[in-house]
């Protein structure tokens, strides 16, 4: 950090920052050392110029807090804002901020330095390709994420650099009915030395549709399982891979790239230019263009046509980007993260999670399939296969009251529920140990009762055995009129302040934070404005401060 203080020392130099806010508008974790200095520091930055670009999500209640803070933070240190403040919404269209907010940055950036801002767009390599065929398949990485060879010697501690191969021990499924599927999956981690608790999170890296990876191979008339490595041009930077290197192209695609998502406008300008078909690489010209008819033509096209790179190189027959140039481009295929159904007091060996899965019809026809839910349909240990599944645990905020008496209402609708289960078992063990429990109410909620009530035999065995106090349950589809959890927290606003207000007990949410976890946060306050007889601008208070105490949690996600 203290590096930062000397850039004013260096000629004509701007520092850019990027802030993503997690959580409760929490830094990262590669930000955490950054922000406790900037909370902490008091020094000059006098000369020192800056330009901030938050990334983050409107369905969260802290949006861009890290980069608000962090803008304003370094103006009271002293230094120069260039330009203003940019603002990325991940639940519109991230990038589209961005770009807006950079067609404006560097003309400001030109006209503090002096420079001509009349440039032209070049499109520059950051990589090179170079072939591997003679390195010994020993030393080609063939899935891991960091250290070549870690998936044939496990070593712990595990974590999203080193994850452990753990076998899916059990995938059944939860649904009776109906044309949905949602798997109870439990991963093996016996003798692994992963630890967790009730509320964490567990990530897992999947792989991506083989059948894919082949359609790509044979639309660009590829070698798949041609050895390479992509090395960086740049002799000073820190990366010197897009990913782990040297791999097949087989490998890149399978387990290092997202292939599946929807592409970002640069990959498609970047590729524009391989279309031999003059009217495909007119469209590709426009839909990547910084125009209305270009941004209303990619929203239009790919956006809401669901459109992955695999089937835009399907749809536009004469584009055919060298794979080494695509492989560049294309983002890394993210881990994904699961709230952890089960509790470590009931199941230490076991890792529990809840997964609906993802497949749905494209307005276009084509039908879309989840990454990781398609994967785990297929990965079943019933055709009596093992399954290895790469996995780490990411510790949570979300926990439990420590006192045990402290009663809860836990809110989950549909998976939102998984983090609850492991909170019930927890209370369960503490009553077989005897240990007073508070009072457990649950809100869940379903379409129908005859389908997708997930867990109803476990939750009506926790009512008889008084675990559960209360369980409030939203059918929404089973009458006329469609009822959500919200509707029963209105219904039941009495209980809710007895346990909030008068109890001192602590409140949960899991689930959708567009609508559900939104929309429960205002009946909270809207509760202890009607039952706590408080004013619109006391209630708001009352419901940050039980935040801020952590008797109002929320693991929610859009």
């Amino acid at each position: 950090m203290e590096d930062l203080c000397k850039l004013s020392e260096i000629p004509n130099a701007i520092a850019i920052f990027c802030m993503a806010t997690y959580g409760e508008g929490d830094p990262t974790d590669n930000a955490q050392t950054f922000y406790e200095w900037m909370q902490n520091s008091d020094v000059d930055l006098g000369g020192f110029r800056y330009s901030v670009f938050g990334l983050g999500n409107k369905t969260y209640e802290h949006y861009n807090s890290m980069g608000i803070y962090v803008d304003k933070r370094l103006e009271e240190l002293g230094a120069k804002r260039i330009y203003e403040l940019g603002l990325g919404d991940d639940d519109g269209n991230l990038e589209e901020d961005f770009i807006f907010w950079k067609e404006k940055f560097w003309p400001a950036v030109c006209n503090e330095f002096g420079l001509d801002s009349a440039g032209k767009d070049v499109s520059m390599r950051q990589y090179k390709v170079v072939n591997c065929d003679d390195v010994p398949k020993e030393k080609l990485f063939s899935g891991e994420v960091a250290r070549l060879g870690s998936y044939a010697i496990q070593r712990p501690p595990y974590d999203a650099k080193n994850p452990f191969l753990s076998n899916i021990l059990i995938n059944r499924e939860l649904n009776k009915g109906g044309n949905r599927s949602c798997m109870h999956i439990e991963f093996d981690i016996k003798d692994s030395r992963i630890r967790y608790e009730s509320g964490d999170h567990v990530a897992v890296f999947p792989m991506n549709d083989p059948t894919m990876i082949d359609t790509i191979g044979k639309l660009l008339g590829a070698n798949l399982d041609e050895a390479i490595s992509l090395v960086s041009l740049d002799d000073d930077t820190h990366k010197k891979n897009p990913f782990p290197c040297p791999c097949t192209y087989r490998t890149a695609l399978q387990y290092y790239l997202d292939i599946s998502s929807i592409p970002y406008i640069h990959v498609l300008k970047e590729i524009s230019d391989y279309a031999t078909d003059p009217e495909e690489k007119m469209k590709l010209k426009l839909m990547t263009s910084n125009t209305p008819e270009g941004k209303a033509l990619y929203h239009e096209w790919v956006h809401n046509q669901c459109r992955n790179i695999v089937q835009i190189l399907q749809d536009l027959p004469s584009l055919k980007p060298p794979l080494d140039h695509l492989c560049e481009l294309l983002p890394r295929l993210q881990a994904r993260y699961y709230s952890i159904s089960s509790s470590p007091k009931i199941s230490p060996d076991r890792i529990h999670i809840t997964a609906v899965l993802v497949k749905y019809t494209a307005p276009m026809g084509r039908t879309i399939n989840g990454v990781a839910t398609s994967w785990f349909a297929k990965n079943n240990p019933n055709n009596g296969n093992k399954h290895l599944v790469p996995i780490f645990v990411r510790k949570s905020q979300f926990r439990l009251p420590a006192q045990t008496q402290t009663p809860v209402i836990m809110i989950g609708p549909g998976t939102g529920f998984a983090p609850f289960r492991g909170f019930i078992q927890e209370r369960k063990f503490q009553q077989v140990q005897g240990k007073e429990i508070g009072e457990t109410i649950l809100y869940f909620g379903c379409r129908h009762k005859a389908e997708d009530f997930i867990y109803e035999e476990e939750l009506e065995d926790y009512i008889k055995s008084g675990t559960i106090s209360k369980l409030h349950v939203a059918f929404s589809r089973d009458q006329k009129e469609k009822v959500y959890v919200t509707h029963l927290l209105r219904q039941n606003a009495d209980e809710v302040w007895n346990v909030i207000g008068e109890c001192n007990g602590h409140i949960y949410v899991c689930g959708d934070a567009r609508n559900m976890a939104r929309d429960v946060h205002n009946i909270i306050k809207t509760i202890c404005v009607e039952q706590g007889k408080m004013t619109e601008e006391k209630a708001t208070e009352y419901v940050k401060r039980m935040e801020f105490q952590k008797r109002y949690s929320a693991d929610v996600w859009s």
